[in-house]
């Protein structure tokens, strides 16, 4: 149920996305995507979150031409959606 929350919540952002299973930070390697896994821990009463980014491109000189794309009224995906290096 709390993925399907998550998912909702970011079904209009371009770069994030919602997994099923618990991602790795290589696979978000030289791309703009942000992973992210919303579980709860049942032994805790928890719920946890894990997000993978690559902290060059999502980091600073993604967000800095997303941003760029959005104040030049842009699409905001303009010059991001490339592949991600690892597959």
């Amino acid at each position: 149920k709390v993925r399907n929350v998550y998912a909702e919540y970011y079904r209009d952002e371009p770069f994030v996305h919602v997994t099923e299973v618990p991602p790795a930070t290589k696979q978000t390697l030289g791309s703009n995507n942000c992973l992210v896994y919303p579980t709860i821990d049942v032994r805790n009463d928890r719920l946890v979150v894990i997000a993978c980014l690559d902290n060059l491109v999502k980091g600073a000189a993604g967000q800095a031409v997303q941003n760029a794309n959005i104040m030049l009224h842009l699409p905001e995906t303009a010059g991001l959606e490339q592949l991600a290096l690892y597959p």
